[in-house]
């Protein structure tokens, strides 16, 4: 087998977001394109790849085996002495963290578009892994872009395809490639979190749930460990074959995207529990009968009950969440006198105070929530944590919801996207309300008074960092909040996030519809923001 090494030109568009590269599939079809962004990150490996161990696979969305083979001739021919692939190409991201962790990799790349949607008219994604299994922080993925947009060739090595279904040890160039069962070491993790025994009791008693995998990678993870190792029906698990245009789903797990789950879970033959996860396996969706649980108030339930798992029996060393995310778990690390941090979005923030010890739980609004068990957010474990809370609780999931409100009070919580919205639009926008941030404080708008009016920055308690502009916060009187933010997950235009939340200590009206509930919140964001005049938009194209 030969190195070879081939010359080419930067594509000047190869600067990764929060969540890596992610771009049409169009795009990375581009001849070079892949093996450009693929060269860049071993680039910025520099000689420590040398021998070292790499962890691979992806979400199995279209191009993701294509892409493998790819990465495979080109890891070899950069010099890694291991290369650890999930059979057919296949690793949920939360299975990739925990590999990259318990093998000692330098990292690992991870090959998706997270919820985003598949398909050859879809989208396409790659990112790095660091050694501590999180996404790459921004110095790392700095140097990767600075190495992208200078490149003049990448090496490969010229061999054939190998075959990904046979599980075992082959041999590529100096290189050995590791094709492994993609859910064996991530179950076994899982039973060391939370009980299985509980919980395979709950469904021996008759518990009946549906976790829809949305033709995603999560499918097998969940049929090997619900259906097989915890006992549920055959059928729980449903969309459980990963497709590589996820069955013509948008796989984000909420109630717009997932309408099927929502329609089963509000009707009346509902099971005592739902649950579903995005396109990689790191988001989830709670659903009890007849409730939406929002994230912010699933990771505040999480922390309230976690010490019922024996993983976490030990109790918390505290909690975070994004700044977006409701203030919900806020008021129960109160309680605890736990240590609860604020941070920006992106998943790879929590990374320091997870190392550090300073957290055991976080979680973002975006359907993500996670532990110290990895540095990814981890959809099916979130399942699985719940499931062992109402084991051990012996309640129902709506009414464990509806006491956690009684003890800690309901924050109405919704998030409004304005997605492909113009992008100098977009920035125009946050531009306009930056501008106006210091004569907020004291004016009122549909009768809520700003009290205070922010530019999110946040200092890594860690290490001393820095991340400024991450999001405009007006802050009211009356116990609400509104914040603006513009996503870096899309990959057309621009996503304005408008994020809405208000406070109800009175039980009598946590039952209150949460669009009706937020109102006057609603009309302030519009008042302050402008959002028609700036987008052309009169509604918002997703509410959740």
């Amino acid at each position: 087998m030969t190195i070879r090494r081939i010359a080419t030109t930067p594509f000047m568009d190869q600067k990764p977001g929060t969540s890596g590269l992610r771009k049409k599939v169009a795009v990375f079809r581009q001849p070079h394109y892949v093996e450009n962004f693929v060269q860049a990150i071993f680039d910025t490996l520099g000689e420590a790849r040398q021998g070292a161990t790499l962890v691979l696979g992806g979400d199995g969305r279209f191009l993701n085996r294509e892409v493998v083979q790819t990465t495979l001739r080109m890891a070899a021919a950069n010099g890694f002495s291991r290369i650890l692939v999930g059979q057919g190409g296949l690793l949920s991201t939360p299975a990739a963290s925990n590999l990259i962790r318990i093998n000692r990799a330098i990292g690992g790349v991870v090959l998706s578009a997270s919820h985003n949607p598949g398909g050859p008219d879809g989208d396409f994604g790659i990112k790095f892994n660091a050694a501590n299994g999180g996404p790459a922080p921004e110095d790392l993925t700095g140097a990767i872009h600075r190495r992208a947009s200078a490149i003049t060739a990448y090496a490969t090595l010229e061999a054939p395809d190998l075959d990904l279904e046979r599980l075992g040890e082959v041999t590529l160039g100096a290189a050995t490639v590791v094709v492994l069962d993609p859910v064996a070491d991530y179950a076994a993790m899982m039973r060391q979190l939370v009980d299985f025994e509980a919980i395979a009791a709950l469904f021996r008693g008759g518990f009946r749930m549906r976790f829809d995998a949305m033709s995603a990678v999560t499918g097998p993870y969940a049929k090997a460990i619900l259906e097989g190792a915890l006992g549920a029906p055959a059928g729980t698990v449903v969309n459980a074959t990963p497709l590589p245009d996820f069955g013509g789903h948008h796989p984000d797990p909420n109630p717009v995207h997932n309408a099927d789950l929502m329609a089963l879970m509000l009707g009346a033959e509902a099971p005592d529990f739902g649950a579903a996860s995005d396109g990689d396996g790191d988001r989830n969706m709670i659903v009890a009968p007849g409730l939406f649980v929002t994230p912010s108030d699933s990771l505040a339930i999480l922390a309230a009950h976690a010490h019922r798992a024996p993983g976490y029996a030990r109790g918390l060393a505290g909690v975070a969440r994004s700044m977006p995310t409701s203030r919900a778990v806020d008021r129960v690390a109160a309680k605890a006198g736990l240590p609860c941090y604020e941070t920006p979005t992106g998943w790879k923030f929590f990374g320091n105070l997870l190392d550090s010890g300073r957290i055991t739980l976080c979680g973002e609004e975006s359907a993500g929530t996670g532990s110290d068990h990895v540095r990814e957010k981890d959809g099916l474990w979130a399942v699985l944590l719940w499931l062992n809370i109402l084991a051990a609780t012996g309640k129902p999931a709506d009414a464990l919801v509806r006491a956690h409100w009684a003890e800690f009070g309901r924050d109405q919580y919704s998030r409004h996207d304005y997605e492909e919205v113009e992008a100098e639009a977009a920035q125009g926008l946050m531009r306009a309300l930056r501008a106006k941030l210091e004569g907020l404080p004291g004016q009122v708008f549909a009768g809520l008074t700003v009290s205070a009016a922010d530019d999110f920055a946040y200092t890594d308690p860690v290490d001393g960092s820095v991340t400024a502009q991450q999001g405009v916060r007006i802050l009211f009187a009356e116990d609400a909040r509104v914040v603006f933010r513009l996503s870096g997950t899309g990959t057309v235009g621009a996503t304005l996030r408008v994020y809405l939340e208000r406070y109800e200590a009175d039980p009598a009206r946590h039952g209150a519809e949460t669009q009706a509930a937020l109102a006057p919140v609603i009309a302030a964001a519009d008042a302050i923001a402008e959002i028609a005049r700036h987008t052309g938009r009169a509604a918002p194209s997703v509410i959740t």
